[in-house]
């Protein structure tokens, strides 16, 4: 009986180690929430200790998704996306101290916007059905018609965020590249400059007012 229970945990601490070891191998790395809770001081200073910025340059990174925000750190820290109030914020944390506080950030409740009445109309149309004339995809395709996003694909929640960063960050989408690093948009963010380059200013701001306002 003894021998069987130990065949058992034997078994079971190898099939453990088995699945570890695959998951680091996929580059696969889990958060843990807690950690990161206390990881996250030095962020609270621009992005609220809940992860819900108070000023609209900042964006709120509660509920924004795990490996959306792992991604973002990654990428600053490695300088592929240069941001100038993150510099030196991420170089000396590890995949994991990252991969903590995106899934500490990531559970955090998101505190809701309020969209602009004169534009919902034309920023509900824009964000639910795109532009067909101008090939321009609608918004809730990939960020949800809730506007939480996807969080397996890595497609951010928008529901709440600061209508003047969106609108900010779409404007450089159109551009196709930041005024204030010179960096161009490309890689994985095609998909982004694709949309928002046949957007007007007008429906820039309408669409990130929409979005903002979504509970």
């Amino acid at each position: 009986m003894l021998l069987g229970t130990m065949m058992r945990a034997a078994l079971a601490l190898a099939v453990t180690a088995a699945v570890s070891v695959g998951a680091q191998a996929a580059g696969i790395i889990e958060g843990d929430a807690a950690a990161g809770a206390t990881k996250v001081a030095i962020c609270g200073a621009c992005h609220g200790g809940d992860g819900n910025s108070l000023v609209p340059n900042f964006p709120k990174l509660a509920g924004l998704g795990e490996k959306y925000l792992l991604k973002q750190m990654q990428d600053i820290r490695s300088g592929l996306r240069p941001v100038a109030s993150m510099a030196g914020q991420v170089d000396n944390l590890s995949d994991q101290d990252l991969a903590d506080i995106a899934a500490f950030y990531d559970g955090q409740q998101r505190t809701p916007e309020l969209a602009d009445a004169e534009l919902v109309e034309l920023g509900r149309k824009v964000y639910m059905s795109g532009i067909m004339d101008r090939k321009v995809a609608a918004c809730s395709g990939c960020h949800s018609p809730t506007g939480k996003g996807n969080g397996p694909a890595g497609f951010p929640g928008l529901a709440g965020q600061h209508a003047d960063y969106i609108a900010a960050q779409l404007a450089m989408f159109r551009k196709g590249y930041d005024d204030a690093t010179g960096r161009v948009n490309d890689g994985d963010s095609k998909i982004m400059r694709t949309t928002a380059f046949e957007l007007s200013d007008l429906e820039i701001k309408a669409v990130a007012s929409y979005v903002s306002g979504l509970k």
